[in-house]
């Protein structure tokens, strides 16, 4: 039988008004996982009801009371970490490890929340008048309206959460369709039995039509005071101008086309399993995922053998097998956009030096292309799948040149064995993320996680986070009386 799941409105799992439901669809097997409620904009504005009633008194909850109910919330994850993966690999399907490593980040980001409330915020000014005091003090917004997607659900279904509430805002979340409960409620379950008060964080979730009102009601209401978003550049896009049309600040953090530059001193071996891992992890449906490998000349030979048979040994199928390492992309139609993009690269004259075969369901092939041509769509288009493209360099120029030609910048992984040289090529790439020896994808809950040009603005994490999503407020004291022209 389905699981059944409702909205989460003021404390309470409630129906959509409609009575209206969603298929949570199982992309491996293609059977129903879940039923979820779909909202419409009534339960989007009772959703909104909620979280501003519950601001006042959550704004002014103790800091250290605040706190305590994130470091409990961390606990509680990280014990249900093998209901979480089993959530995962049904709704969106993650294999176990990414699984499991989804769970202990997320854990670790309610714990850097946890560490922030209690974090100094704000600065004594200097004053240009005698004897007055100059404070600039955060304080919360509001109602915070939080996006997010599915692709590292726990990860990011609590990032969308938990700086907003950190800094003393209520939430109403709206999480991807294609896992609403991994990126949505159950972030909402763990929450609540922490002991979060009602009405601070709600969830509404939707059925796949209803995606774009759903989005420009919760946007548009007057209470909702800023807007974070995770997810593709497209869409991102459309919400950065809703929130735009409304004066509301937006965080978002979008697609990446990223490069792994492996130079000319780089140990091999390191560099190939690197370059794998980057490319595959989670079927290479992360934003930080290595679309391009961009090779020295000198490394060629031997880089591309190993790296093409480590991918052409990857197990794929099964997310719930152990020893699989390519799952199902999120849907049949994602596995059917990577095909397209691969036969479109292939026509236009590249050459496959592994994979490139039909997808069996959702399931792709682990894929590595070469001598991608400039009209093939892949060249721009982010592949959001288990593909790369594979590119030669003959200097650091070169390899800066190839890695900047991209209206994305999100992340780059840039392998070497000599720092001083990755860093004087990290200065050049344009991204808001560069790892020297190591590859794309990297996390840290307490680092400033996002991009530049069209891979987003503003960031998450730490002190970032809270910044983000609170006011900065200018208030003096004058301890004399101070004069009057008239």
């Amino acid at each position: 039988m389905p699981i059944t799941r409702d909205l989460f409105i003021g404390g309470k799992d409630v129906p959509a008004a409609s009575g209206r439901t969603e298929a949570d669809v199982n992309p491996y097997t293609g059977e129903v996982y879940a039923t979820v409620a779909a909202a419409g904009p009534e339960d989007v504005t009772r959703a909104v009801d909620a979280a501003d009633a519950a601001f006042p008194a959550w704004a002014a909850l103790s800091p250290f009371a605040r706190r305590a109910i994130f470091l409990k919330a961390a606990d509680l994850l990280d014990a249900r970490s093998g209901e979480a993966a089993d959530v995962m690999a049904y709704e969106a399907g993650g294999t176990r490890p990414w699984a499991h490593f989804n769970v202990a980040l997320a854990a670790n980001i309610l714990r850097e929340a946890a560490a922030a409330v209690t974090a100094p915020r704000g600065e004594v000014l200097n004053a240009q008048e005698e004897g007055v005091l100059g404070l600039a003090v955060r304080e919360p917004l509001g109602v915070v309206a939080a996006f997010a997607p599915w692709n590292a659900p726990l990860i990011l279904g609590v990032r969308a959460v938990a700086a907003p509430l950190a800094a003393g805002n209520t939430v109403v979340a709206k999480p991807s369709e294609d896992a609403p409960i991994a990126c949505g409620l159950l972030i909402a379950d763990v929450l609540r039995e922490a002991g979060l008060p009602d009405g601070v964080l709600n969830v509404v979730t939707n059925a796949r039509e209803d995606a774009a009102v759903v989005a420009e009601t919760l946007i548009a209401d007057p209470r909702v005071r800023a807007v974070n978003f995770t997810g593709s550049t497209g869409v991102g896009r459309v919400i950065g101008e809703h929130a735009a049309r409304h004066l509301k600040p937006a965080v978002l953090e979008l697609g990446g086309k990223n490069s792994v530059i492996v130079l000319d001193d780089a140990d091999v071996d390191h560099a190939v399993n690197a370059a794998c891992f980057s490319v595959f992890m989670n079927a290479g449906q992360i934003c930080m995922s290595g679309d391009r490998i961009l090779v020295h000349e000198s490394l060629a030979e031997e880089f591309t053998a190993k790296f093409v048979a480590k991918a052409a040994a990857l197990q794929s199928g099964d997310p719930a097998d152990p020893t699989t390492v390519v799952g199902p992309l999120v849907t049949r139609k994602s596995a059917e956009r990577v095909a397209a993009l691969v036969a479109d690269a292939v026509a236009k004259g590249a050459k496959v030096l592994t994979g490139g075969t039909a997808p069996e369901g959702a399931v792709h092939p682990a894929t590595v292309l070469t001598d991608v041509p400039k009209d093939a769509d892949l060249f721009r288009t982010e592949s959001f799948g288990p593909l790369c493209v594979l590119t030669t360099f003959s200097d650091d120029d070169a390899a800066i040149a190839l890695a900047n030609d991209t209206e994305n910048g999100l992340t780059c992984g840039i392998i070497t064995e000599n720092a001083t040289h990755g860093l004087t090529v990290a200065r050049r790439i344009h991204t808001g993320i560069v790892h020297i020896n190591d590859q794309s994808v990297g996390d840290e809950p307490h680092a400033p996680f996002g991009g530049v040009k069209a891979s987003g603005y503003g960031r998450f994490g730490g002190r970032w986070g809270i910044e983000a999503f609170s006011n900065t407020r200018w208030v003096t004291i004058a301890t004399q009386q101070a004069h009057y022209p008239f």
